[in-house]
């Protein structure tokens, strides 16, 4: 009997992250054990500077890993070359645009180089690839705008067009929703809510947004000081996982309401 479980999209064994200098290893944190299913929406939280960052351009083999072991679609990470892992994963950053006079379509198109010859034409299942996507997104009307023109979340949107554009089985995005008002966060949220159930995608994102993340998602990554759990968000409050999150002398967790809140 295999033990490989074709619905595990992202699994990491015993892993351990940081950086490399001359000298030594330096660990930011280790013993990471988390597997991501298909259609799974999964937020990782924690508090500034904890390391999750770190470990996204980990997963995405953007920065080495120190230890253990990170596998896509039951194939370990270092086996993908560039081109095969990005018909597999696909990343939307927060750093800004190379170029913002690309219109929508131009840059959702983009998402399609992993499949294209080394002229970049588009075929037609590509063209209907890229229509897709903006339809999902819900910006077919901004297809022929340009990138500057847009707001912080149609670019968001714009983002994830490209991503969902590349046709992989997972997702992952860096802080999503920054720079976005309260309403966008949740729209973009919900947004990759309805896709990760629609799509059947894996869709993994870092946030700040915690109490919408404990809402929406259907499993959690918690990074504290001394080790990393995942769970169902559910699950999580009831083990008093969030209660340790932050220093309790300011921000407190309400199990009640599954919020934080600021002590009087």
């Amino acid at each position: 009997m295999s033990n490989v479980n074709p619905n595990i999209v992202l699994k990491t064994k015993d892993l351990s992250i940081g950086y490399i200098s001359r000298k030594k290893s330096i660990v930011i944190t280790s013993h990471i054990n988390i597997k991501l299913k298909k259609g799974e929406l999964v937020g990782l939280i924690g508090a500034n500077g904890i390391g999750k960052s770190t470990l996204l351009r980990t997963l995405t083999n953007v920065q080495p890993k120190l230890h253990g072991s990170i596998s896509v679609n039951n194939k370990p990470l270092e086996d993908y070359s560039n081109i095969e892992l990005a018909k597999v994963l696909s990343l939307v950053l927060t750093e800004p645009l190379a170029s913002k006079n690309l219109t929508v379509f131009e840059l959702v198109a983009l998402g399609r180089q992993p499949y294209t010859n080394w002229v970049g034409n588009l075929s037609k299942e590509d063209l209907f690839i890229v229509n897709k996507a903006l339809e999902q997104t819900n910006i077919i009307d901004l297809k022929t705008k340009k990138c500057f023109e847009l707001s912080d979340g149609q670019l968001q949107k714009v983002m994830i067009a490209r991503a969902l554009a590349q046709d992989t089985d997972l997702i992952i995005l860096d802080e999503p929703t920054t720079h976005l008002d309260m309403y966008h966060k949740a729209y973009i949220l919900k947004l990759l809510q309805k896709l990760a159930k629609e799509t059947n995608k894996t869709i993994l994102f870092s946030s700040h947004e915690i109490d919408l993340a404990i809402q929406l998602c259907d499993k959690l990554i918690v990074m504290t000081k001394d080790k990393v759990v995942s769970d169902k968000p559910c699950n999580l409050i009831e083990k008093g996982t969030f209660n340790t999150l932050f220093p309790k002398d300011l921000i407190e967790f309400d199990e009640t309401t599954g919020s934080f809140r600021v002590k009087k």
